[in-house]
């Protein structure tokens, strides 16, 4: 009896640090929020804007080397327009700013949650997750791209599910050249 007590003990402690072994494999990799870049590009009719959204924190998680998850915070405060300068930057900025737009005052991080990863190659993966933006989580699918310690993401969000109302098509009729399109890209540059 005392020998079965044995082996039961031994085999609970070697069984259980063979599986926390198996988990070493499981890697949070932290993003270096300063080396990282978030694009924006919005579109209207009569043109475009481009601009810029630091990165607040954010984490990669991985398996083995293969992307499982991750989750981001950017700062809304931060939001830049890059096209422009002088008078007309700073217009653009204050009103993106407003709650004409993403209300930054009430709304100032935005977020990213990664819910689903699924390998499309060997660095390429398909990531559906939650965005939320002025409060308001919706979910999103996009690409990611994994090379050494970067990765990149180009997604497009439709700013019309967050309730940013101003100039879309999908509140208000009759804009005419003043249509600014629901649709935006951002493309992510991420160091970890």
């Amino acid at each position: 009896m005392k020998k079965n007590v044995l082996s039961l003990a031994l085999a609970i402690v070697f069984g259980t640090t063979a599986f926390a072994n198996s988990d070493i494999k499981e890697e949070k990799k932290e993003v270096k929020a300063s080396e990282s870049t978030v694009t924006w590009k919005a579109y209207k009719v009569t043109g475009s804007h481009t601009g810029t959204v630091n990165l607040k924190s954010g984490a990669l998680m991985f398996d083995d080397g293969k992307l499982t998850g991750g989750e981001f915070e950017v700062d809304m405060t931060s939001m830049v327009a890059t096209d422009l300068e002088g008078e007309y930057k700073d217009k653009l900025e204050g009103h993106l700013k407003s709650d004409d737009f993403f209300g930054v005052e009430n709304n100032p991080n935005s977020s990213l949650v990664f819910t689903n990863v699924k390998a499309t190659g060997k660095n390429s993966y398909e990531v559906q997750g939650d965005l939320t933006i002025k409060g308001i989580t919706k979910p999103v699918t996009f690409d990611v791209s994994v090379y050494g310690s970067k990765a990149t993401a180009t997604l497009k969000v439709d700013r019309a599910q967050y309730n940013v109302k101003y100039g879309s098509g999908s509140f208000f009729d009759d804009l005419g050249d003043k249509t600014i399109y629901d649709e935006f890209d951002l493309v992510v540059d991420l160091e970890f």
